[in-house]
């Protein structure tokens, strides 16, 4: 990540990202959408390329167990659309909201409890309030006052009391008395499936991969050879009606996750919470992140869900929350929450009889009572999920480089195995048999790695264009290669080159591109 200016360092992201073909604004020619975004031709190879990695290491290739065996995941893709009973079972079409306050000046909107607001420790004159940039607010109180910023305490605005609102000067205003106070804002996006549009056909656009994957519980486990403790992974779109989208594709409205539900039994789902939670900071890792720009957050118990006995949060240091962190992915241990709850508004029975342990407990003498009692139970969950469009950004912001002593002043330094484009394949010039030569190698490429043939520009233009896009690898087939057979291969990270035989490019690729 660039040591330049974080508000510096995400404009020439979103700039660069735009340029190239990684995101777009969804709708742009229109004017866009505020919280919806497009991915280009790039940004599709590189949020492939993560979820790939994701379902290679979860589904086809899990991690290895605490009992030293590989644990056992399946597969899932669950309707966006479920009945609209599963969200009142789910408990989000109670409680899933957030608090919301308008400015009626401005027409500005922001959740209640990200508006921080600096207030005078003499409890005189006006208080300030700001969404992300104190600075801001502290110029305000200069303009505005003749006090001293380290006067001020800072606050949320919701620990407010109703009467200081009147009080308050808003983010984006210099008038004091604009906000109203918060209201609760549902974060479910609702939609009609079919040609009645009333209450009783309204159903909600899933905001969480999970539930489609508990509806199923019983069905994978009745029609599979699974057993618990065991795991179901889904990745698929998901949707809230975020009140503020912002930082880039960081909160939208429309975003991809990739969630993992592992059911295990009740006694051994801490043992399971420890194993997750390592387990997804060593993956994210392996993706190239700096150790250093990774790290844990446990939820204090206040902001604990009430059936959750722990859940941590795997924080990334975002340009824009530098020096501080931001979520990246979250372990939950959500008990038999899920289970019991769909259970007991679908009237279905969503236990496990466990005959292992049964087998186990007979072994060990346990009465037949507790025998009963304890080999059939609602499984425990542990829920690592996190945000696939959210992994795009944090590798954007990981790989991006500043070197004006390339052919472009930026680059991507993405790890080789997940840039986009693998290799770029170049003849010199478009002339004197070197463009045959450089299609040759590129068919022969292309079975194996995503490659661009361009034989158009200068040779450091084309340099500049991969370097932008993350490509590790770029093959220039020269006048040389006409004599002795031999290529340059010019390394992305390090700007040097060297000279292969044209037949070694396959292994020198291999060897480099295959972890």
């Amino acid at each position: 990540m660039s040591d330049t200016p974080a508000a510096s360092v995400m404009d020439a992201i979103v700039s660069l990202c735009k340029r190239r073909g990684f995101i777009y604004p969804a709708s742009e020619i229109y004017g866009g959408i505020r919280g919806f975004w497009d991915y280009g031709p790039l940004g599709v190879l590189l949020k492939n390329n993560i979820r790939d990695d994701w379902w290679r290491n979860m589904v086809e290739c899990p991690p290895i167990g605490p009992d030293g065996q590989p644990v056992e995941i399946v597969g899932l893709d669950s309707a966006i659309i479920q009945h609209p009973k599963v969200w009142h079972a789910s408990g989000h079409v109670d409680s899933f909201n957030d608090p919301m306050v308008d400015d009626r000046e401005t027409k500005g909107r922001y959740r209640a409890d990200h508006v921080k607001v600096l207030v005078p420790r003499d409890g005189q004159g006006n208080s300030f309030a700001f969404v992300e940039d104190r600075e801001a607010a502290e110029k305000k109180i200069k303009r505005d006052a003749r006090r001293n910023p380290t006067d001020y305490d800072e606050v949320i605005l919701t620990t407010l009391p109703p009467e200081a609102y009147a009080r308050v000067v808003g983010p984006d205003t210099r008038t004091p008395g604009t906000l109203t106070e918060p209201r609760a804002f549902s974060l479910m996006l609702d939609t009609y499936p079919g040609p009645i549009r009333d209450e009783d056909n309204k159903t909600y656009l899933r905001p969480e991969t999970a539930q489609g994957i508990f509806l199923q519980f019983k069905n994978v486990v009745d029609t599979t050879r699974v057993k618990v403790p065991f795991g179901i992974a889904q990745v698929g779109k998901s949707f809230r009606n975020e009140v503020t989208p912002r930082n880039f594709i960081f909160r939208s409205r429309e975003f991809e996750q990739m969630e993992l539900e592992f059911f295990c039994p009740p006694d051994d789902a801490l043992m399971w919470y420890e194993f997750w939670r390592a387990q997804r900071m060593a993956w994210w890792q392996s993706l190239g992140i700096d150790p250093s720009h990774l790290c844990y957050r446990d939820h204090d118990a206040d902001e604990l869900a009430f059936y959750s006995k722990a859940t941590v949060d795997i924080e990334y240091k975002y340009p824009f929350t530098a020096p501080g962190f931001g979520e990246l992915e979250g372990i939950a241990h959500r008990g038999d929450y899920d289970l019991s709850q769909h259970a007991k508004h679908s009237g279905q029975k969503l236990d496990y009889f466990d005959q292992d342990l049964q087998l186990r407990l007979k072994e060990q003498g346990t009465s037949a009572e507790e025998i009963k009692t304890r080999s059939r139970y609602v499984p425990n969950v542990i829920e690592p999920s996190s945000g696939l469009t959210r992994g795009v950004l944090v590798l954007l912001c990981e790989a991006y480089r500043r070197d004006e002593s390339r052919p472009s002043g930026e680059y991507l330094a993405f790890k080789p195995s997940l840039a986009p484009v693998k290799v770029g394949i170049f003849p010199l010039v478009n002339k004197e048999g070197m463009p045959e030569i450089a299609s040759k190698l590129y068919m022969d490429l292309r079975q194996k790695y995503t490659c661009e043939f361009d034989a158009k520009q200068s040779i450091g233009k084309r340099y500049a264009r991969m370097d932008e896009i993350g490509t590790p690898y770029c093959v220039t087939i020269d006048g040389d290669t006409l004599k002795d057979q031999t290529v340059t291969v010019r390394d992305r990270d390090s700007a040097t080159q060297q000279r292969i035989n044209i037949d070694q490019v396959g292994s020198y690729l291999n060897e480099r591109l295959s972890g």
